[in-house]
């Protein structure tokens, strides 16, 4: 088989008229000739870190959408589902994969639980880590957030990080803002990658060192404008991810628009592009990313690399998208999940005043990082939610088990009626709700126990949902099905004063721990800097 276009040669740094040969899916020559139609091929595209969870979508689903934006294998890391229901879960992944031409190329969930302060379903311990990464669907440990079990030596940690070493696969590091002598101990470790950068001096400083930085633009964190130069001074160095990208986003683009964008900056053509391709297969040792002989006929063509809309997509000699048509099927297969609270009642969520100063989360727009404030109680015996001074109820029940709700107090969201809530709750996957008063909050939380998972919205207890059937975390309906529901469900959250883009988004990652400074566990106040629990009231 042959492709005819303008070669977009990543290697050798060119751009010619050629004629792409291949057979059996491997390619056997690329020809340069004297004219070529103004169509361009290069490599397919590659996620360097991606939960496909975050989706919501099915591996299966998720791949129907990503190969018409050029992409041909991601990087996926199984934490979320992992966390939810172990190795059970991570199975389910890869089984599902299977369905579907997109290449998958899994790591072993490093943190599961994720933390020690907040109830998970399932516990993946060194020895299973191990079987995981024999395995040759297992490329890398993900990410090691348990960055006070790698500096203080802890002896689980350490072992889990001595397997990847043994089959000799690469760790993926987890770091907001760690520098200094305590940044070296962890990357010493044999830790080789950073995906949570904020800031160009914490990059450099990672690179320095020999960390690689994964530049990350998803649906709620988004670095690229922070890290882009990178790709100019340290393109060696440098991937792009999306980490955490929702089913409205990916439907409009995954990393070609990324791509355009730099292009049309004046990044240079080729480094750009090794960021999604070359980079990634080198590091995490894939069998992709450069079109050379010998190698898989894993490419795109594209009318104009300035805006990278993808005409066409082969994976393995396959043309997998054509012209806005996907050519081929995926049966979704069973569902599974973990969901055993009950419902719970307005006394569950009430909180007297203990002391005349609380603490309080400040969530920021675009980041994964929160801040932490010091406000006063006022003089009511019960503390409720303020609208006019953004003080809102943050809850988190534990889905698991039925254990009272964790309760406390958050400001940056601004809503002013209603409440939203959601099972997707970064890492364990409990519900978490914020409200303007308790009776919305309790009906929406309630509408998630009722639907074993998934994300709903009260409004005077009017209540609207998207049931997540999958582990409570992902649907199985296809893209646009689930698209539309979140689109509606997030609209209806703006439409009640929330200033946030992606509500849904940023209320998951009020529950994520490891990312300072304070968030909500099921079980308590969690401080993020420090790494432990923290009393709601101060003095």
């Amino acid at each position: 088989m042959k492709v005819i276009g303008k070669m977009i040669d990543i290697n050798n740094r060119d751009i010619y008229p050629a004629i792409l040969h291949f057979d059996k899916g491997i390619i056997n020559e690329i020809e340069r000739i004297k004219t070529a139609p103004e169509i361009f091929i290069l490599p397919g595209l590659i996620d360097a870190h991606i939960h496909i969870e975050s989706s919501m979508l099915t591996p299966g689903a998720f791949a129907q959408v990503a190969v018409k934006h050029g992409t041909i294998g991601v990087v996926s890391d199984p934490h979320e589902i992992a966390n939810v229901l172990g190795i059970e879960g991570v199975n389910y992944m890869i089984n599902d994969s299977k369905k579907v031409p997109l290449k998958f190329w899994f790591g072993a969930p490093s943190c599961v639980p994720a933390t020690q302060f907040e109830t998970n379903g399932a516990r993946i311990d060194h020895e299973e880590i191990e079987g995981l990464l024999a395995r040759k669907e297992i490329k890398y440990l993900s990410e090691m957030m348990n960055y006070p079990g790698v500096i203080n030596h802890d002896i689980e940690v350490l072992l889990k990080l001595n397997a990847a070493k043994k089959y000799l696969k690469p760790i993926d590091g987890h770091s907001p803002g760690l520098t200094g002598e305590l940044l070296k101990l962890y990357i010493s470790a044999g830790i080789s990658t950073d995906h949570e950068c904020s800031s160009l001096d914490e990059a450099k400083e990672k690179i320095s060192l020999g960390m690689k930085i994964l530049i990350r633009e998803g649906s709620a964190a988004k670095n690229l404008e922070a890290l882009k130069s990178l790709i100019k001074t340290d393109p060696q160095m440098v991937m792009l991810c999306s980490d955490d990208l929702h089913p409205e986003m990916l439907s409009l683009r995954h990393l070609n628009k990324i791509v355009a964008k730099l292009i049309s900056d004046g990044f240079d053509i080729y480094d750009v592009i090794k960021t999604c391709t070359i980079n990634p297969a080198l590091h995490y040792n894939l069998n992709a990313g450069s079109l050379m002989r010998g190698q898989p006929a894993d490419f795109i063509l594209v009318d104009d690399y300035n805006k990278m809309n993808v005409l066409e997509t082969w994976i393995g000699g396959n043309k997998v998208f054509d012209n806005g048509t996907v050519l081929f099927s995926y049966n979704k297969g069973e569902s599974l999940n973990k969901f055993n609270c009950k419902r719970i009642k307005q006394p569950d969520i009430s909180v007297a005043r203990e002391s005349k100063n609380m603490l309080v989360i400040e969530a920021i727009e675009e980041e994964l990082l929160t801040k932490k404030d010091i406000i006063g109680t006022g003089k009511n015996r019960i503390i409720e939610s303020n609208t006019d001074s953004d003080i809102l109820k943050i809850v988190v029940k534990d889905r698991y088990n039925d254990s009272p709700p964790s309760v406390g107090f958050i400001k940056g969201f601004k809503l002013k009626k209603g409440a939203f809530a959601s099972s997707v709750a970064h890492d364990s996957h409990n519900i978490i709700c914020i409200g303007t008063n308790d009776e919305d909050i309790v009906s929406a939380i309630n509408e998630i126990v009722a639907l074993k998972g998934g994300l709903s919205v009260s409004i005077c207890g009017k209540i609207s949902s998207l049931q997540l059937s999958i582990a409570g975390i992902m649907s199985d309906l296809s893209c646009d099905e689930v698209a539309s529901a979140y689109e509606n469900l997030a609209q209806k959250v703006i439409s009640m004063g929330c200033r946030f883009r992606a509500p849904f988004m940023t209320l998951s990652f009020m529950a994520l721990l490891v990312i300072p400074e304070l968030k909500m566990s099921d079980q308590g106040l969690f401080d993020g800097d420090k790494f432990c629990f923290t009393p709601l009231f101060v003095d």
